[in-house]
């Protein structure tokens, strides 16, 4: 068995990179609603949407099987293919973090092995009915699995307290949040973890270090699951807001309705070895959760700016890795020349997100803030008398009104 060499030390680190930005960018699908709804302080929310990733990525390798054996072929693919795949991913991810749009890390990755191979070796490197049955079905029908049972949940939820105390049933549904959210953030770490754990098995293959078929070793599932949790934890704030309250508003029912359709999709998808997107999954289950209210309103427009971001998405990454597979494979020189446009455009990119920085403080949109009940009872406001008119006429005595 070989040692790593340099060039794929490079990519296992950079493929970590990619699992920590998956992290942070994915962090909304979890606890955007738990955190809206107020079941959640944002700290305590990512915290343990972190821990409980790190566990997820111990419970399956499908997935991550999938990735390093199904996608595209093993033989004549170069390390430097998947060093390029990765760089058409971290840019994607880090630019629709910047604008706040709950896009696919998944999709991303696939794009990027995708655009990396072609130009490598050509249509015959990529396993074309993986990508339909594996990739693009899933892709199609996650949201609309997971909205269709977060709507009927939501109705269920609904119909089933009719007549029952609101307050206390919102109480009762926010604590069913966290369970919920905890679930979903098991079943991020069982897809998405495992998406890094492919791509870092697929490039020691590649180096010869494992054989073709290999599952992840256990070093690489500990390192993916910490690197996804670590950037969990510092939290996708731009998207957490976007989730949370840009799509629709949510009361605690539907929060819980929508995550619970939301983990059951990603926990199944997960057992078959579907490499589903999660955000796409998530995002589906809060529109349809946000239909499910009676007088419930999805804000489309967002709703249309993140379906063009999907569509986008894998063309995008795979356009972005086949220029950098390009440089790459012109020698040492184009892989220093692409991890140095790999450092710069990040940084760009990190400097443009401090000019309007959304953090813990500021995640929830002011506009989209809804007092609970308890807070809005006996709410008063002294309302001041109109100045006197300057003929002398007496002044109106200032009064009171309850809201």
């Amino acid at each position: 068995m070989e040692h790593l060499t340099l060039l794929l030390a490079i990519v296992i680190v950079t493929a970590l990179v990619f699992d920590f930005t998956n992290g942070f960018h994915d962090t909304a699908n979890a606890m955007a609603t738990t955190i809206s709804t107020g079941a959640l302080t944002p700290k305590i929310a990512v915290g343990m949407s972190a821990v409980l990733n790190l566990v997820g990525a111990f419970l399956s390798v499908e997935v991550a099987k999938t990735i390093s054996g199904g996608l595209i072929n093993e033989q004549g693919i170069r390390t430097e293919v998947i060093f390029a795949a990765l760089v058409g991913a971290i840019l994607w991810n880090l630019g629709t973090w910047l604008l706040g749009l709950p896009s696919s890390s998944s999709h991303a990755l696939f794009g990027g092995l995708i655009g990396a191979t072609l130009m490598s070796v050509g249509a015959s490197g990529v396993n074309g009915g993986v990508v339909i049955t594996k990739v693009l079905i899933p892709a199609l029908a996650a949201p609309v699995v997971a909205g269709l049972a977060a709507y009927l949940a939501t109705r269920l939820t609904y119909r089933i307290g009719s007549g029952t105390d609101e307050k206390a049933t919102a109480k009762g549904y926010r604590a069913g949040q966290i369970a919920s959210a905890a679930l979903v953030s098991l079943a991020h770490g069982t897809n998405d973890a495992q998406k890094t754990m492919g791509v870092i098995t697929l490039a020691l293959v590649t180096g010869g270090v494992l054989a073709p078929g290999s599952n992840p070793p256990l070093w690489v599932i500990f390192s993916a699951g910490t690197a996804i949790a670590l950037g969990t934890y510092l939290g996708g704030w731009r998207i957490i807001r976007t989730m949370g309250s840009g799509l629709t508003q949510l009361k605690p029912q539907q929060g819980f309705a929508a995550q619970t359709g939301a983990a059951t999709v990603i926990l199944a998808s997960s057992h078959l070895g579907f490499s589903l997107s999660t955000t796409q999954a998530c995002s589906g289950a809060v529109m349809g959760a946000g239909l499910g209210r009676r007088g419930g309103v999805v804000h489309w427009s967002t709703a249309t700016r993140m379906a063009v971001a999907w569509c986008l998405t894998l063309p995008a990454a795979a356009l972005v890795a086949a220029g950098a597979e390009f440089l790459t494979s012109r020698g040492p020189w184009g892989i220093a020349a692409v991890a140095v446009l790999l450092v710069a455009a990040s940084g760009a990119i990190w400097l443009a997100s401090r000019r309007e920085p959304v953090d813990a403080t500021n995640v929830v949109n002011a506009d989209a803030v809804v007092l609970p009940a308890a807070s809005v009872q006996d709410l008063s406001v002294t309302i001041p008398a109109p100045p006197a008119a300057a003929t002398g006429e007496q002044q109106a005595p200032a009064r009171t009104a309850t809201v």
